[in-house]
């Protein structure tokens, strides 16, 4: 075979590869903003819980953290108004709820008010929360928001709904899963709130014990290996760190641009 059709033989076997690693690699395109604009005077109270437990398992984050691995309270397990209760009777208590549905308000607005045992930062003796507030950014709920989480909680397990429904101007809230809904992010720093990581992670300007502190990951870990982390999080579970916590479909909701820009900030972090 001569040298020309090696080449050209060469190149086209080249070609299939970088066609097939292309394929590979996560391809989805970011989707128009997906926002509802509520009527308070449409709205009713079976809506307004709906819109709560979308929140509780969307937007709020909070399934990240609150669920059967242990490392917050399994709210969906067990009668939060009856912890509530039991919380506000406790002589560690410290904050101004009078009743369940202001405790619940308090913990998401300032969760070191009352720490459930166990559930401390490290090293605190359970006297400091590790969680985020979410009426700040990145979470930024909204007082409507906050009150249809509650609304929900109270209902799924029976109890009286104490919250009233909204009223005034209609009110924009975008429910579902962090970062579904929503126009792909133009940075990097816009990327990182999109999906949700400085609820968990301590990223430059915010800081959280949930996960992997990542202000010098890009002195401990190659772009590849940081890559690999977002996309297989199962892969390699960080010391002192629990798997099953970070989601594992980021390769399929992040485009290709967002993954990259991501893994670039992220590798600049040297703390």
């Amino acid at each position: 075979m001569s040298v020309l059709g090696r080449t050209i033989g060469f190149s086209i076997l080249l070609t299939l590869v970088f066609t097939l690693v292309a394929n590979l690699l996560p391809q989805m395109e970011g989707e128009a903003p997906r926002e509802e604009t509520m009527d308070p005077g449409e709205l009713t109270m079976d809506s307004f819980v709906a819109l709560g437990e979308s929140l509780f398992r969307g937007k709020g984050t909070c399934t990240l953290c609150h669920n059967e691995l242990g490392r917050a309270p399994d709210l969906l397990a067990i009668d939060v108004v009856q912890a509530a209760e039991q919380h506000l009777a406790d002589h560690r208590y410290h904050g101004k709820a009078t009743d369940a549905a202001g405790y619940l308000h308090e913990s998401m607005v300032d969760p070191g008010a009352y720490v459930v045992r166990g559930f401390g930062k490290k090293g605190s003796n359970d006297t400091e929360s590790p969680m985020p507030a979410v009426d700040r950014p990145p979470i930024q709920l909204s007082e409507l928001e906050m009150d249809a989480i509650i609304a929900f909680l109270q209902a799924k397990d029976g109890n009286q709904i104490t919250v009233e429904l909204p009223a005034g101007p209609s009110a924009p809230a975008v429910s579902g899963e962090p970062g579904d809904g929503m126009s792909a992010a133009a940075t990097a720093e816009e990327a990182l709130v999109k999906f949700g990581c400085p609820a968990c992670h301590t990223l430059p300007g915010s800081e959280s014990v949930v996960g992997p502190v990542l202000t010098d990951v890009g002195a401990r870990r190659t772009p590849e290996q940081i890559r690999e982390s977002i996309v297989r999080p199962e892969a390699e579970i960080a010391e002192g760190f629990s798997g099953g916590v970070m989601p594992g479909d980021f390769a399929t909701r992040m485009t290709v641009r967002e993954l990259d820009m991501i893994v670039r900030f992220l590798a600049e972090q040297k703390g």
